[in-house]
């Protein structure tokens, strides 16, 4: 290969760009790329002096087995360098990974309410079910038995060499679950010395939304400060490696301490309190739950009194009783106390070594390990409408509360079944008010969240002979869980508080510990504000912890094997390569336990997530696999290159049968500078363990009920057909926390779903008319069939109002019509064969490096831009097969969080550019990096409101890094430079799995100007 002529995949100071780009670049920029990248093989190297031509060399590309003689890719692959990373300044990968135009942010550390404490990848945002993780080459575990996908929190960045990212589709090479593609974590190699990495930041923000902050003001809420500074962020690392004394071998290790401080949507304006939406106005919301007990009175004659608020009142000071009239200070602010930002500390370390036992045989071992503890708080626990049987002896009620509880009139009681006159006040029992009221006395309810992961890899590899290797490996993978939830309340021992009765003396008592002995039930005495109201006797007897524990497990055995069948008259007569194969064998089993305690089980704390009931199951999977690489024409005139690439898997899974999944793609290279390549993938992916064994259970599932409220969006006809009467038409008492019951689950029943994937794309390296440029654009289309997936409880509702389908899935409260106020009140959303999935698009990159000597100009350095960009063309999905198909391209909210995007925005349009600037004094640079999310609108197709459109957002990162003395390395670095307010959404919405703080955190930068410094010590 000709030095003026060598294939790239990454230029020098390429910091994101497409391994598949077929760049021309001198000898000298090659092999600086090699130093750069520190990972053997990246790039050809260097010839030797006076030789005048390189060596060629065989690169193995993320996405195929087969080595090839150049590093470039028949399906695109965007390739994120160590720099890349270095220059964002951020201490978590899915932020950085999240920024890339072909990611829809999932689950990440800016989610608190619903998190599992997990980092998820989501290409194309076909959900993170549908793409495999690797660690150079191989499989990274599911990292939660919750959700079983891999959790990236693992991967040690500071040993991270480059990140390829392969999207449109990898089943036959990685896997049949690698429907959207594969992520693939580079780690460095062989490397000798000492490096020593710290990384340090955190967010300030000026606080100047106007609009929040008159909400704020009208609700009579504490504002935050007008500057804060918080959130801090360090990343400690250390690699050191050593060759052996005989050359043979090495052994390189890693430890990383990560630490990130949490902050409170208590210090931003637009999250200080749960934003309510009319027109283009906010208001601040809160919860009926708060400070003052609310008793809401619901029962046999509900349909017979007035709608809420009528028959609604709050506890006041001295005994008081105040009608609910929905003013502002009437609702209790759960905002501030929720984590914008969760508190997290990961430690992790490990090592990886071969040795070559002779030329022709190598052993290596690899060994990585993390302990990550995270904590998600979000506000008090407390009775949040247990259904309590007060007595109306209870000696803590005053007069005028009495009356509220069991005299109301209008309101019938098992004391008091007309409803109209007191049949007994002094006695009876008010057995259906719902009861409302904060712990306040108490702390918030904290989730502790601890992933212990490990991952074990030993195998051998080397010749068969000139033409043939092989590779055999063993792997084990680990990871454990444990949650601690404290803060919060038992509903059965709360109901056991608030049955009160006067004891022999006279002092209240419960009814179920009528001596008042200490350690048992002690009165929760909420109709009294004076300080001491609520006693610590009361608090200790009525918080009580939750812990759920589990483990997934993920075994791998592979053998593959990879030949040149030149020797065997195995090429084309019309090409210089030989046809290249690999064939394998591959047997993985993943194991899932997930034991929740009796407080989970039986639904018993207060503001928790529902029932949650234990899960075991496992699968194994054995396959077969095979790929082959035919050169078909080359160097001649208008075939530079013509090669098909061919690849097939078996798959016979105990639980879902067998499965067939095969790849033909394709590139021609008519001149140097143009390489046309396309492909069609079929993928079947089979349900994994949670999918198939997690028990069904009520759970928090949606945060929108149509026909709730005292003005319905739907019809009365249409609310009907979802089983709402003409009596509670309009009657309806909606969640002030837009928080609804769903039924979720498991569905052994389950069948593969099937994919396939088009891909067509060019690369043009225009070498003769400009230096330096490569420029690609791909086209990809997926469509998957049969999804594995839960509907929404909005889809589910809206079909059934608007089609008449899936109405049996409704089950509202009798009586009330409530699909939120008791356990019997939900929607059915189990985990079921759906419709389809299909996106559609095209990726862009365009790469342009100069000196400014190239072009005549005095020496300023050079130059380097750097772009990426999607254009998403379709983005739909059907719940049901013979559905309406539902469009969320260019939209966002509750409607599309039955998708896997989860509600969050999806543009026409992302992008990411970065601009280069290498100065002429030696070592230092400077990075300007512009990220661009297109505008989107929200799913109902309401406009003119103040969160129905999303306007395009921009933003603008600052870096500067200085290497002294060839052994440090010195950044600094501003992210989000202009602190933009990120859009602020309405509580009613915003999807409760990735909404946080009013808006979409794990989307746009949420918490403001992130400011890092950073230095790097080689030894």
């Amino acid at each position: 290969m000709a030095t003026t002529n060598c294939r790239v995949g990454l230029l020098a100071s390429s910091m994101i760009t497409s391994v598949a780009l077929a760049c021309s670049a001198s000898v000298a920029h090659a092999q600086a790329a090699q130093n750069a990248t520190g990972t053997a093989g990246a790039v050809p190297a260097a010839p030797a002096s006076g030789t005048g031509a390189t060596t060629v060399q065989e690169f193995v590309v993320t996405g195929s087995r087969i080595p090839q003689p150049n590093l470039t890719s028949v399906s695109p692959v965007t390739a994120v360098s160590s720099q890349e990373i270095k220059l964002e300044g951020t201490t978590r990968i899915e932020d950085l990974i999240n920024r890339l135009p072909q990611v829809v942010a999932d689950q990440g550390g800016n989610l608190s309410n619903g998190s599992t404490g997990t980092a998820n990848l989501n290409l194309r945002g076909l959900g993170a079910k549908r793409n495999v993780v690797l660690v150079d080459g191989t499989r990274l575990g599911p990292g939660d038995p919750i959700v079983p996908v891999a959790d990236i929190n693992f991967i040690p960045q500071a040993l991270v060499d480059r990140i390829d990212v392969l999207t449109g589709g990898a089943s036959a090479v990685y896997g049949a679950d690698a429907v959207a593609g594969v992520v693939n974590f580079v780690m460095k190699k062989d490397f000798e010395g000492l490096q020593i990495d710290i990384n340090a930041g955190g967010y300030q923000h000026g606080n100047g939304d106007a609009k929040s902050q008159a909400a704020n003001i009208a609700a009579g809420y504490t504002l935050p400060q007008s500057n804060v500074f918080g959130g801090q962020t360090v990343d400690v690392s250390a690699i050191f490696g050593a060759n052996s004394p005989d050359g043979k071998g090495n052994v390189e290790g890693y430890v990383e301490y990560r630490h990130i401080a949490p902050i409170q949507e208590s210090t931003r304006d637009y999250s200080n309190c749960s934003i309510a939406v009319s027109g283009k106005n906010f208001s601040c919301g809160g919860s009926l739950t708060g400070a003052q007990g609310t008793l809401l009175q619901y029962g046999p004659g509900f349909s017979t009194v007035a709608a809420f608020p009528g028959n609604t009142f709050q506890f006041g000071k001295g005994g008081a009783v105040n009608a609910f009239t929905g003013a502002p200070n009437q609702y209790y602010n759960f905002a501030p106390l929720n984590y914008f930002q969760r508190d997290d500390q990961r430690y992790s370390g490990g090592f990886f070594a071969h040795y070559d036992i002779t030329p022709h045989l190598t052993a290596y071992a690899k060994f990585m390990f993390m302990d990550d503890f995270t904590s998600a708080q979000i506000a008090q626990s407390g009775d949040f409408g247990l259904t309590a049987a007060i007595p109306c002896t209870d000696p803590l009620l005053s007069p005028a509360e009495l009356t509220a509880i069991c005299v109301t009139p209008g309101y019938t009681t098992a004391a008091n079944p007309t409803g109209v006159t007191p049949a007994n006040p002094a006695g009876g029992v008010a057995a259906d008010d719902l009861i409302l009221r904060r712990n306040i006395e108490g702390g918030p309810r904290v989730s502790n969240l601890r992933h212990t992961d490990y991952r074990a890899q030993v195998g051998l590899k080397g010749d068969l002979g000139a033409n043939w290797h092989f590779d055999v490996y063993g792997q084990y993978y680990a990871a454990v869980f444990n949650e601690l939830d404290t803060g919060y309340f038992s509903n059965t021992k709360l109901a056991n508080a608030l049955d009160v009765i006067p004891g022999a003396n006279g002092q209240p008592v419960c009814a179920s510990n009528p001596t008042g002995a200490s350690g048992g039930c002690q009165p929760y005495n909420i109709f009294n504000f004076l300080p001491g109201g609520v006693s610590k006797q009361a608090l200790n007897y009525l918080e009580v912890p939750g812990e759920e524990s589990g483990e997934t497990t993920e075994q791998v055995v592979s053998a593959s094997i990879t030949g040149d069948l030149s020797a065997y008259g195995g090429k084309s007569p019309w090409a210089k390569d030989g046809v290249g194969v690999s064939f394998g064998a591959e047997y993985r089993r993943e194991f899932l336990t997930f034991q929740p305690d009796e407080e989970f089980q039986t639904n018993d704390l207060a503001g928790g997530s529902g029932v949650v009931l234990p899960t075991q199951g496992a699968f194994d999977v054995k396959e077969l696999f095979a790929e082959m690489r035919i050169p078909l024409i080359q160097n001649v005139p208008f075939f530079q290159d013509l090669t098909a690439d061919l690849g097939y898997r078996f798959s016979h899974y105990n639980e879902a049968g067998n499965t067939n999944t095969y790849k033909l793609t394709g590139e021609w290279r008519p001149i140097d500078d143009i390489l046309i390549r396309g492909g069609y993938n079929r993928a079947v992916r089979a349900p994994n363990v949670s999918e198939l064994f997690s028990p069904q259970s009520v759970v928090l599932d949606g945060n929108s009920d149509p026909c709730a409220s005292a003005t319905p969006k739907f019809t009365a006809a249409q609310c009907a057909l979802t089983g709402v009467s003409a009596a509670q038409y309009g009657n309806i008492t909606a969640n002030p926390a837009s928080q609804y019951n769903g039924l979720t689950g498991g569905n052994p029943n389950l069948k593969p779903e099937i994919a396939t994937t088009y891909t067509i794309g060019a690369v043009i390296t225009p070498t003769h008319l400009v230096r330096g440029v490569s420029f690609s654009i791909d086209y990809f289309n997926i469509y998957i069939k049969d999804v594995i997936q839960t509907l929404g409880e909005t889809n589910i509702i809206n079909d059934c109002a608007l089609n008449d389908v899936n109405c049996n899935l409704i089950h509202r409260g009798v009586g009330t019509g409530s699909l939120w106020l008791q356990p019997t009140d939900f929607v059915v959303d189990t985990t079921q064969n759906a419709g389809f999935l299909k996106t559609t698009g095209i990726d862009f990159t365009f790469d342009y490096r100069f000196n400014f000597r190239d072009i005549g100009l005095p020496d300023y350095g050079g130059l380097d831009l750097n772009f990426l960009g999607t254009y998403t063309s379709i983005y739909e999905f059907e719940t049901l097969p013979g559905s309406a198909p539902i469009s969320c391209l260019g939209r966002y909210g509750d409607t599309c969080a039955g998708s896997p995007t989860l509600g969050q925005p999806l543009p026409y349009w992302k992008s990411k550019t970065r601009l280069t600037w290498t100065t002429p004094l030696h070592g230092f640079e400077v990075s300007l990096d512009w990220r661009n999310i297109g505008g989107v609108n929200i799913d109902t197709g309401v406009t003119g409101t103040a969160d129905s459109h999303i306007p395009a957002y921009n933003y603008f990162d600052l870096s500067m890094q200085y290497r002294v003395k060839d052994r440090y390395t010195f950044r600094v670095g501003v992210n989000n430079i202009a602190d933009v307010d990120p859009p602020i959404i309405g509580s009613g919405e915003l999807p409760a799995t990735v909404g946080n703080g009013n808006t979409f955190p794990q989307v746009y930068d949420a918490l403001g100007r992130y400011l890092f410094v950073g230095v790097t010590a080689d030894f």
